[in-house]
């Protein structure tokens, strides 16, 4: 692992690494926030999985999550969205191949080799995070949009692997959206029986989620048809699923979005993890 970048951030170290990855077959990024608590010992975890077209950067340098990981003594990670390179398959289309990775371990050609991000974050990444950087066994997950879907799927499939939940503007149901139906058929084939392991809804409705769930929305997203988020709150509704679906009046699907909310986001997952 290989440090690229350090700098102070709210008395804690905001740093960027590289590493090669035997998952994705090519050398991966992803940035890491470590607060001033870990002077101490180790701190929990929380992931921050971005969205389409996103690097590990858009969230570090957007997001606003330094300050308030301070304050809770939270290490954050934020992962790239995709393998990249110049042996990596792409697409012209800035909502399949690189910069979306759709979280999802690809079973098709030219995808196969390269994109197997579920067990990149599942079992690679966090292997490389809790033998180099001073954290504990104890995570929370979030992300926005693309990145809110791969969180409630990674995280309803790994139970025993994460204490907390939330997501913002999550691609809420894939399977009946274009953000998803492209992909999923590009990546894993057009059965879609395949298609529902990763599906937040689908997840959802058959194993729930063993804590309590935090979704903000926006009620001025520009992509609301895209992203289902009535899908999800219904299927709460008749899971009885303990949470939230909080709808934000008149925020978008910007970073200005999520950097107004990562506080609540932040303080909830630590209510959770310490």
């Amino acid at each position: 692992m290989e440090l690229i970048s350090e700098n102070r951030s709210f008395g804690g170290s905001q740093k960027v690494f590289k590493h090669p990855s035997n998952t994705c077959g090519c050398e991966m990024t992803f940035a890491a926030y470590l607060p001033p608590q870990v002077e101490f010992g180790p701190v929990p975890v929380l992931w921050y999985l971005s969205g389409l077209s996103c690097t590990h950067e858009n969230a570090m340098t957007k997001a606003g999550f330094q300050e308030h990981a301070a304050k809770h003594g939270l290490a954050v990670i934020f992962p790239d969205t995709s393998p990249r390179g110049a042996g990596v398959s792409d697409d012209e289309s800035y909502d399949l191949g690189q910069g979306a990775g759709f979280y999802v371990n690809a079973t098709r050609d030219p995808w196969k080799s390269h994109y197997r991000m579920y067990d990149y974050i599942v079992n690679e990444l966090r292997s490389v995070v809790m033998s180099n950087l001073p954290v504990q066994d104890r995570h929370g997950i979030t992300g926005h949009s693309m990145g809110g879907l791969g969180a409630i799927t990674i995280a309803i499939r790994n139970a025993d692997l994460f204490e907390s939940l939330s997501a913002f503007a999550p691609i809420a149901h894939p399977t009946q959206s274009d953000w998803g139906r492209k992909q999923f058929s590009a990546y894993l084939g057009d059965d879609e029986s395949t298609w529902a392991e990763y599906d937040a809804t689908l997840l959802l409705q058959e194993h729930g989620w063993k804590g309590d769930l935090l979704v903000d929305q926006g009620s001025q997203d520009q992509f609301l048809d895209l992203l289902k988020p009535e899908a999800l709150a219904d299927m709460m509704a008749r899971r009885r699923q303990p949470g939230q679906v909080r709808i934000q009046d008149g925020y978008d699907h910007s970073y200005f979005f999520v950097n107004s909310f990562a506080g609540d986001h932040v303080a909830w997952h630590a209510g959770r993890l310490n």
